[in-house]
């Protein structure tokens, strides 16, 4: 029996860190004492695990399923995109410059000790690991640089259920089409397909299923439902999705090339809404500048499509403007790079917080709570940034070397402010706009999935892998 089990999918944005966090939460539930992995994330939505270090934000959401610390052990390699070509390697949540510098064929010696190390530990403490795979495993191309998918799945002898996204269509040629590039040994250990994102009735699926099984010898073990219950993912699908403003007004978020962390936005709900132009910035009740994986380009855009001067209009009209993190050291006078962080030089910043920030060579990664001077509320989140700032005379700091205020233009380095609900209606009250209806509690959610998905499945057949 395999003490792994690993969801793969057909594509990326199957469902598959959604899926690993509901047998993380169903296993759990059981008694089972399991933790979630994933070799490799590519994602700029991250977060810091309580150790300090950084760590795929969807594998902090399965570690809370799993009901265990998050450690990053269960996501060793973590890739950040700062251009298309370019991205910083975060490994066992640390920036590795010498590692970002490789191309990444001759990253995989190096990184791959280290995924098998963290594998093991896992396996050795925990009873079961849900692994979770990246994009597809049909990527013939990839396939002698593997480091997460089939690889990883052989290292562990892991059952292995093929997801597919059957609300796209073609999950039944996706399926089969990713069984076809699988070599014998890795046929072997594909154990289950799953039909996800399914709408109708799941009687109107037959003969497919019995079809696929007929070409593969797999059988289809699970019509999971299409889910309105929203999770922090890996690549802010649901976020940005959700994002298109309300009836009674609107906050705007710039949607930079690099943003970064859009999770954190959730909480806004229908009142949010993505702009990448100064006319869709118009009429907007606040807003908000994001975090961004490379501030000085993500300025330089801001600048060329126009939306930095509509900012700075807003601002002086005495629209609400809060800057997270990137955002916040937009908003400041100068930003300096002398390490090359993001590739050199000095920028200037759209000059409406009294604030100048140089990029170091070491990120702070930390867990953070503080009390805002001008609410008097108690504030919880995590920072993740290379920069460190420094304020001005014309700036009030609200918080040490986290939070300052100009006027009704705010930035801070706390990822995860709008998180806590007290701040949430106190920023939405500046705006003039109300509340959303608010979230179910991240725990309260995952339970409300792991039912969902446990339905959708042959339970006794997937439980039986194990």
């Amino acid at each position: 029996m395999a003490r792994a089990i690993m969801i793969q999918g057909c594509t990326s944005s199957a469902g598959k860190s959604y899926l690993t966090a509901a047998l993380c939460r169903i296993l759990a539930n059981e008694g089972v004492r399991v933790a979630p992995f994933k070799a490799q994330n590519m994602s700029n939505n991250a977060g810091v695990t309580p150790a300090g270090l950084e760590m795929g934000r969807a594998q902090l959401v399965q570690a809370q399923a799993a009901r265990v610390v998050p450690n990053v052990r269960m996501n060793p390699v973590l890739l950040k995109p700062e251009a298309d070509t370019r991205s910083q390697v975060v490994l066992l949540g640390r920036a590795r410059p010498e590692l970002s510098a490789l191309g990444w064929r001759e990253r995989k010696p190096q990184l791959w000790p280290h995924v098998r190390a963290a594998l093991h530990s896992l396996m050795d403490e925990y009873d079961v690991v849900v692994i979770e795979g990246a994009g597809s495993p049909a990527e013939v191309n990839l396939r002698g640089s593997d480091i997460v998918n089939m690889r990883v799945a052989r290292e562990a002898q892991a059952a292995v259920l093929l997801a597919a996204d059957i609300d796209r269509g073609g999950a039944f040629a996706h399926l089969l089409g990713t069984w076809h590039c699988l070599t014998p040994e890795e046929r072997a250990l594909m154990k289950g397909f799953i039909l996800n994102r399914f709408r109708g009735d799941a009687r109107l699926l037959s003969p497919a299923p019995e079809w696929l099984e007929e070409q593969t010898g797999v059988p289809t073990v699970g019509v999971v439902p299409m889910l309105d219950i929203p999770l922090p993912e890996e690549d802010g699908f649901w976020t940005e999705k959700q994002a298109v403003g309300g009836e009674e007004g609107f906050v705007a978020i710039a949607r930079l090339p690099r943003v970064s962390n859009l999770d954190e936005f959730a909480p806004l709900g229908p009142v949010a809404r993505w702009v990448t132009t100064p006319a869709e910035l118009e009429g907007a009740r606040a807003v908000i500048l994001p975090g961004s994986k490379s501030t000085a380009a993500d300025l330089n855009w801001l600048r060329a499509s126009g939306l930095a001067a509509a900012v700075t209009r807003a601002a002086h009209a005495g629209v609400p403007i809060l800057g997270i993190c990137g955002g916040l050291q937009m908003l400041g006078q100068t930003l300096g790079d002398p390490f090359g962080v993001e590739g050199g030089g000095e920028v200037p910043g759209l000059g409406l917080l009294d604030l100048s920030t140089t990029l170091a060579a070491i990120k702070t990664t930390r867990l953070t709570a503080f009390s805002d001077a001008e609410t008097g509320l108690t504030l919880n989140g995590y920072e993740i940034h290379h920069g460190q700032t420094r304020a001005g005379s014309g700036v009030q700091e609200l918080a040490p070397e986290v939070l300052w205020r100009a006027g009704n233009v705010r930035g801070t380095y706390l990822h995860g402010l709008l998180e806590n609900p007290a701040y949430l209606e106190r920023f939405l009250g500046w705006a003039g706009l109300s509340p959303p209806n608010a979230l179910d509690s991240l725990d309260a959610r995952l339970d409300a999935i792991a039912v969902r998905v446990r339905a959708g499945l042959d339970w006794d057949f997937v439980r039986g892998l194990l």
